[in-house]
C-alpha cells in the first residue's frame, strides 16, 4: 500500500473511532480495539500479525499502566475514605482565612486530585463551597472556580492520575520529567483559571446552592487524619520519582555515587514509590486509626472499580499504537508529521485537542493523541525532558473545551446548579484556560530545553 493511503487510512481510522464512540455510544474500550483490528487488516497486515499486534500492545501497555494506575487509585480510596482530603481542604482554609478562601481552596484541590479522580474530589469538597457560599453571599463560582481548577490541572497533568501515567507510557516519558513540567505548567494554570478567573465569573453570574442539593457535612466514623501526614504521604511518591529522575541526571557512570544512584532508581521507580506509598496509606490511614484489616482490604477492592476501566482504555491505547506501528502507518505517519512546518509539540496539542472536542473524554483524547504521535517521537528520537512536555501537550489538548459530551461538564452543572449557558461560561472557559495556559508553558519550555 502506498504511503499516500497509508495516511488516508490513518485519517479513516480517526473518522470510524469518532463515529463509534459519539454516534453509536459503542464503549472506547471496544471502539479502539475495533479500530485497531481494522486498520491492521486494511493496511494488509497478516491476520495472526493482527492479532499479534493486539497481544503485544495491550500487554506492553498494561504491564505498566495496571500496576501504576491500581496502586494510585487504592491509594487515593484510602485518602479519600480517611477523611484526608478535608482535612487538607479545612486546614488550608483557616491558614488563609475567609478573605482568601479562594486559594485555600485551589491549592487544595492541586492536592488532592494527585491520588484521588477529579470527580471524587470535587464531591467530597463541593460542600465547603456551599457552606461558603451561604456565609458570605457571594456567587458558587467564586469559591467552586477555584476548587474546581486545582482539581482539573491536576488530574490532567501531574501522575499518578491516570491521564498522564497513559500518555507517559504510551510515548514512552519519564514520569519524573512528566511531574516536573505538571507542576511547572500546573501552578499559573491553577491560578489564572481558578482564583484569578473565579473572581471574574463569579461578579459575572450569581449562583446560589440549588434547592435539591442538601448542604450537610460529610461524617466520618474516626477522627480526620492531620494535615502534615496527609501532605507527606501524597508528596512520598513524587519525591521518590523526582530523585530517581534527577539522580539520572545528576551522577553519571565512573561517578563514587552510582551505587546511591541505583538505589533511588530503583526506589524512584513508579511501582515501587507507589507501592511504598499504598502501604503507608494502608496502615497510617487504616490500621493504625481503627480500621480493621477487612476495612482496609474492602476500600482497595472498591478503588479498582473505576481504575478498571481507565486501565483497559488505556490497554486498548497501547494496541492502537502497536498496530499502527506494525502496519506501517506509523512510519508514514510519522515521516509526514516530521516534514510539518508545525513543531511536534503544537500537533500533539492540536490533534488532543480536535479529538476531545469531536468526542468528550479527556482519556480517549490522550491515548489517542499518544497513539499518533508515537511514531514521530521515535523517527525523531526524542527523549528526556522533551517528552516530558510532550505529555503535558497532549494533556493541555485534552483538556480544554469541555462542553456537553463531556460527563465533567454535566456534574459541574447539577451541583452547581447552572443552566446549560453558565456551565459554558465557567467551567468551558476553566477547562479552557487550564489547557492554553498549561500548553503555553511547556511550548515556551520546548524552545529552550531541547
Amino acid at each position: 500500500m502506498s504511503g499516500n493511503m497509508l495516511i488516508l487510512l490513518a485519517v479513516l481510522a480517526i473518522f470510524v473511532l469518532l463515529f463509534l464512540v459519539i454516534k453509536t455510544k459503542l464503549h472506547a474500550f471496544v471502539s479502539l480495539l475495533l479500530v485497531s483490528l481494522l486498520v491492521g487488516i486494511a493496511a494488509g497486515m497478516p491476520l495472526e500479525g493482527v492479532i499479534e499486534s493486539v497481544k503485544n500492545g495491550m500487554g506492553g501497555t498494561l504491564g505498566f499502566v495496571a500496576v501504576v494506575v491500581g496502586l494510585g487509585a487504592m491509594f487515593g480510596q484510602m485518602l479519600e475514605v480517611s477523611g484526608g482530603a478535608e482535612r487538607l481542604a479545612q486546614t488550608l482554609i483557616k491558614k488563609f482565612g475567609e478573605e482568601r478562601a479562594q486559594w485555600a481552596l485551589g491549592l487544595t484541590g492541586f492536592i488532592v486530585a494527585i491520588p484521588v479522580f477529579f470527580d471524587v474530589g470535587f464531591i467530597i469538597l463541593v460542600p465547603l463551597v456551599y457552606s461558603l457560599a451561604k456565609k458570605t453571599g457571594k456567587s458558587l463560582l467564586h469559591y467552586a472556580i477555584p476548587l474546581l481548577a486545582g482539581l482539573a490541572v491536576t488530574h490532567s497533568f501531574i501522575p499518578p492520575t491516570p491521564g498522564p501515567i497513559a500518555v507517559a507510557d504510551l510515548i514512552g516519558a519519564d514520569l519524573g520529567w512528566v511531574i516536573l513540567f505538571g507542576v511547572l505548567a500546573g501552578i499559573p494554570s491553577m491560578v489564572i483559571a481558578g482564583p484569578l478567573f473565579g473572581r471574574y465569573i463569579g461578579k459575572k453570574i450569581h449562583a446560589t446552592v440549588p434547592d435539591y442539593m442538601e448542604i450537610k457535612e460529610k461524617e466520618y466514623d474516626k477522627e480526620l487524619p492531620g494535615f502534615w501526614l496527609v501532605t507527606s504521604l501524597i508528596s512520598i511518591p513524587l519525591v521518590l520519582i523526582l530523585a530517581n529522575t534527577l539522580s539520572d541526571l545528576l551522577i553519571k557512570d565512573g561517578s563514587s555515587l552510582v551505587p546511591v544512584r541505583s538505589f533511588l532508581t530503583f526506589m524512584g521507580h513508579p511501582f515501587v514509590a507507589l507501592t511504598i506509598a499504598t502501604i503507608l496509606a494502608f496502615i497510617l490511614l487504616g490500621t493504625l486509626r481503627g480500621y480493621t484489616k477487612e476495612d482496609v482490604q474492602g476500600i482497595a477492592n472498591k478503588a479498582l472499580e473505576p481504575a478498571g476501566i481507565i486501565i483497559l482504555v488505556t490497554g486498548a491505547g497501547g494496541v492502537f499504537k502497536q498496530v499502527l506501528i506494525d502496519s506501517g502507518v506509523g512510519q508514514v505517519l510519522g515521516e509526514k508529521m516530521a516534514s510539518s512546518p508545525l513543531p511536534p509539540i503544537l500537533l500533539a496539542f492540536l490533534i488532543a485537542a480536535a479529538v476531545r472536542v469531536a468526542q468528550g473524554s479527556a482519556t480517549v483524547s490522550m491515548v489517542t493523541a499518544a497513539g499518533l504521535m508515537s511514531p514521530l517521537i521515535t523517527s525523531m528520537d526524542m527523549q528526556g525532558p522533551v517528552l516530558g512536555m510532550m505529555v503535558i501537550a497532549i494533556a493541555a489538548g485534552a483538556t480544554v473545551l469541555s462542553h456537553v459530551n463531556d460527563s465533567g461538564f454535566w456534574l459541574v452543572n447539577r451541583f452547581l446548579g447552572l443552566n446549560e449557558k453558565d456551565t459554558l461560561k465557567s467551567w468551558t472557559v476553566m477547562e479552557t484556560l487550564i489547557g492554553l495556559v498549561g500548553f503555553a508553558v511547556v511550548f515556551v519550555c520546548s524552545f529552550f530545553i531541547g
